[in-house]
């Protein structure tokens, strides 16, 4: 009788030790280490395999060459919601495992469910280990759409799961969620580290050999990253991100790794009664629409990916009644905001020091790109001066720290997505002027080169 070997596994990074710790040595978390039986002896039963024989089409694998190896096109599966097939890199590659992650009740099973059900000419096999068939029912029913090729299965033994693929021969498979499901092989709780870096094995074996792509949905710690070891994310082929504020109707799904097209692309949708709606202009929601002129507010020219936006910054400068200045940032980076005030006080000889300042970005959306530095710092002048800046005018520039305006990338686009929505002007670095043709535009590109002159040719 073989002995069943155990081990000791981080529950937050997935590091395994052949004894317990009181401190992980690769996350640093203390108290995070749990005993697990890594493998079971089944008598009888082939391991590590999702079917019975040696490899793909009952063959054993042998070494290749490189020039022996015949490369084709990509196939891929192009589904009904455009905003997907974005950050998936033009569609669903056969073969590829993707994983979601995403805050609970932020939409993940709406999103697959509903494009599920709108893939008609193709067959699905939708795997619940957290809902019932009649949960599954009524939402499908909320969302008003239909599908005759999509089936249920509602289980999380990876035995079944497959038994039941064999029959069925679907052409996509959805897993709701991967820390539900659990595998004979071995002998712990369902979400455990082992059992999920075990099930993802078996699913990848799965979609490699079969052709087969699967998804994944994925649960995440409370400091918003995927539950399960790190090498969850290192097996599957794309990582995407379902995240926005639940106080919020709209909800981004970002690209965090994608082996079949570019990490730089987003997907926004607003989410409504009847399930996820795709937003195919998300300027023009993200800018309010307001009659009075208000002081504090600048519209910024960012890109998000290859998509350009344009976000509106509010700003917020009072007297300090406390003796220390307050700094609150919603959307943008806080330290950047400093780095700016910084810059404001030693450059251009405005006193925040002595100022409360509030930001935020309208919306609900977080702004990475630093050309919303420019925005950023008219915004805050604005509030200070207690002056408005006049409709219709948007900024893209980095500001540096010795007060220069910096060029920022694809600034043909910005300056486009400006003009589409009826802007009058928009302030640049001059240092983008050079290689491209401002005759082709009707908006009024006005560079600049330092914040001085932001400040005269505004206030």
């Amino acid at each position: 009788m073989s002995k069943i070997r155990t081990a000791f596994f981080c529950q937050q990074c997935g590091y395994e030790s052949a004894k317990w710790n009181g401190k992980c040595p690769s996350c640093g978390q203390w108290n995070t280490f749990v005993e697990e039986r890594v493998q079971k002896d089944i008598p009888g039963k082939q391991q590590h395999d999702w079917k019975n024989n040696d490899g793909p089409n009952g063959r054993t694998q042998k070494i290749i060459n490189l020039s022996e190896v015949i490369t084709n096109e990509e196939k891929r599966l192009l589904t009904p919601d455009n905003e997907l097939n974005r950050v998936l890199g033009g569609g669903i590659v056969a073969g590829s495992l993707v994983l979601v992650g995403g805050e609970p009740g932020i939409g993940k099973s709406t999103l697959f469910l509903q494009n599920a059900l709108q893939l008609k000419n193709i067959k699905i096999l939708y795997i619940s280990g957290e809902e019932s068939e009649q949960q599954i029912k009524m939402r499908a029913d909320r969302i008003q759409n239909s599908n005759d090729q999509f089936y249920l299965l509602t289980e999380t033994s990876t035995q079944t799961i497959f038994s039941e693929i064999k029959k069925l021969q679907p052409q996509l498979v959805i897993v709701d969620s991967i820390q539900t499901l659990h595998t004979p092989l071995i002998e712990s709780a369902p979400g455990s580290v082992s059992q999920i870096r075990e099930t993802t094995a078996e699913l990848q074996r799965f979609a490699k050999e079969s052709n087969i792509p699967v998804f994944l949905i994925g649960h995440i710690t409370k400091d918003g990253s995927i539950a399960g070891p790190k090498v969850l994310e290192h097996m599957v082929d794309t990582v995407l991100q379902f995240e926005g504020d639940q106080h919020y109707a709209y909800r981004i799904l970002r690209t965090i790794k994608n082996r079949f097209g570019s990490t730089a692309e987003l997907g926004i949708y607003e989410m409504t009664g009847t399930g996820l709606r795709q937003v195919t202009n998300p300027s023009e929601i993200l800018i309010s629409q307001r009659d009075d002129l208000l002081s504090g507010v600048a519209i910024a020219a960012t890109m998000e990916g290859l998509r350009p936006l344009l976000v509106e910054v509010q700003a917020l400068v009072t007297q300090s009644v406390y003796g220390t200045p307050q700094r609150t940032a919603t959307g943008f980076d806080l330290r950047r905001l400093q780095l700016l005030l910084a810059v404001l006080e030693k450059r251009g000889g405005f006193h925040f020091g002595v100022k409360d300042v509030f930001l935020n970005i309208a919306g609900g959306l977080r702004v990475e790109d630093p050309s919303i530095d420019l925005a950023v710092l008219c915004a805050l002048l604005s509030s200070y001066e207690d002056t408005a800046i006049a409709n219709k005018i948007c900024f893209a520039g980095e500001v540096g720290l010795s007060g220069e305006i910096r060029a920022v990338n694809r600034i043909e686009q910005r300056i486009a997505e400006a003009e589409k929505l009826g802007f009058h002007k928009i302030f640049i670095s001059r240092y983008n002027k050079k290689g491209i043709d401002l005759s082709k535009f009707n908006i009024e590109v006005i560079p600049v080169g330092r914040v001085e002159e932001v400040y005269q040719q505004l206030f």
